[in-house]
């Protein structure tokens, strides 16, 4: 394969980075964001200096035999400590116990990263081995030691997430426990692949050769542990950022309707603000929203209060809820002022009645359920009678 096995899940982690650096660069300051995106770029980094041809390559730069093997314990020790870091900062909880926990771990992950360059340093390995150099320097002094030192790091993590993670999924729904139950199934994997390592690694200390368990079976394990357990980190917070686009995208939809009907009332070349055709969906949210309060400051002086008070009570009485019928008092409100609104080119009835206050002083408005009820039958007689009584106007 030619390090293909290795590359490919690389590559998707990357991409995986790069989909995320935008908000990376927005939310730095953001703990959780941080660790999710040092997660995917640690777990990248694992399988990139871990494929045969770019240890070779390293090898061959440095002009250190082995130089690779250092390096790849230490960047995986890296991903044992982000995977905990983010897991920490996932779980949340008060800001200095988080902040105490990430500490320690970070403090914890990073002793072991120095003891494992300084035991290679103690040790002496002059044979390149680019597939199997767990197994051949397995009883090599102090390198041996480095060896088990990064197996032990990276076994207590597998562990210490599994228990976590299966923990908390039993307290959780939706997208969060199956992320959970992924990285559960991950970090199994991860342990499968500690016990690949462990067996022979031990074998080989007992004069025994298992190392196909090293070289054959614990590289597939990785790769596919990484799958589920890059998925599993990934997948609740992309279902939640999806959620919150959707519902964005549904509220500027359902606000359609009353931005239609006010159109009229402020045209759309009066905006103070020109929204792009690639604007996000919260942004054109905003914009909506304030183009209907601006209709609503235009048609405040045609506001009819016993209509809206007249068109409640009908609602109430028919059985409808406050809510439903208070929005369908206001959107036959809006309704017939638009009407008179338009009945009145020269705008003679403006200054007869307090700018906006009268309409605003009961509370803010329920602008989307305004928007739905404007299609109530109860709306559209108050639109026909307008029109009637604007066509007998002499």
């Amino acid at each position: 394969m030619k390090g293909l096995d290795f590359y490919i899940p690389a590559v998707v982690l990357v991409v995986a980075f790069t989909c995320r650096l935008p908000e990376l660069i927005r939310h730095w300051r953001d703990p959780l964001v941080r660790a999710v995106s040092v997660l995917l770029l640690v777990a990248s980094s694992v399988f990139l200096f871990a494929a045969p041809p770019t240890i070779g390559a390293l090898n061959d730069l440095t002009g250190i035999p082995n130089f690779s093997a250092p390096l790849v314990y230490c960047i995986l020790t890296a991903f044992s400590a982000s995977c905990l870091l983010l897991l920490i900062n996932w779980r949340g909880g008060p800001d200095e116990r988080t902040r105490q926990l990430g500490r320690w771990c970070a403090g914890t992950y990073s002793t072991v990263i120095v003891a494992l360059i300084a035991l290679f340093a103690l040790g002496d390995a002059p044979v390149e081995r680019l597939r199997d150099f767990d197994t051949y320097y397995a009883t090599t002094p102090f390198v041996r030691e480095m060896i088990l030192v990064y197996l032990l790091a990276h076994t207590v993590a597998a562990v210490v997430m599994t228990v976590l993670c299966r923990r908390w999924s039993l307290h959780v729904t939706g997208s969060l426990r199956s992320g959970l139950l992924l990285m559960v199934s991950g970090f199994i994997l991860n342990l499968i692949f500690d016990a690949a390592k462990f067996t022979a690694v031990i074998a080989r200390w007992t004069g025994n050769d298992l190392d196909f368990f090293s070289t054959s079976i614990a590289p597939p394990v990785a790769s596919f542990s990484a799958l589920l357990i890059g998925i599993g980190f990934v997948l609740p917070l992309l279902v939640q950022r999806l959620s919150v686009t959707w519902q964005t995208w549904v509220t500027y939809h359902r606000l359609g309707p009353l931005w239609r009907e006010l159109r009229t009332v402020v045209p759309v070349g009066s905006r103070s603000v020109r929204i792009s055709l690639w604007s996000p969906a919260d942004l054109r949210v905003t914009q909506r929203v304030a183009d209907i309060h601006d209709g609503f400051l235009h048609l405040d002086p045609y506001f009819d209060h016993v209509l809206r008070d007249r068109t409640r009570a009908a609602v109430l009485a028919a059985g409808a809820d406050g809510r439903l019928a208070e929005a369908t008092a206001e959107a036959a409100m809006v309704a017939a002022a638009v009407r008179a609104r338009a009945a009145d080119p020269e705008e003679r009835i403006i200054g007869l009645a307090d700018a906006y206050t009268s309409a605003s002083s009961e509370g803010p408005r329920d602008l989307v359920g305004i928007s739905l009820a404007l299609r109530s039958p109860l709306v559209e007689d108050t639109r026909r009678r307008a029109a009637s009584t604007e066509s007998s106007t002499p």
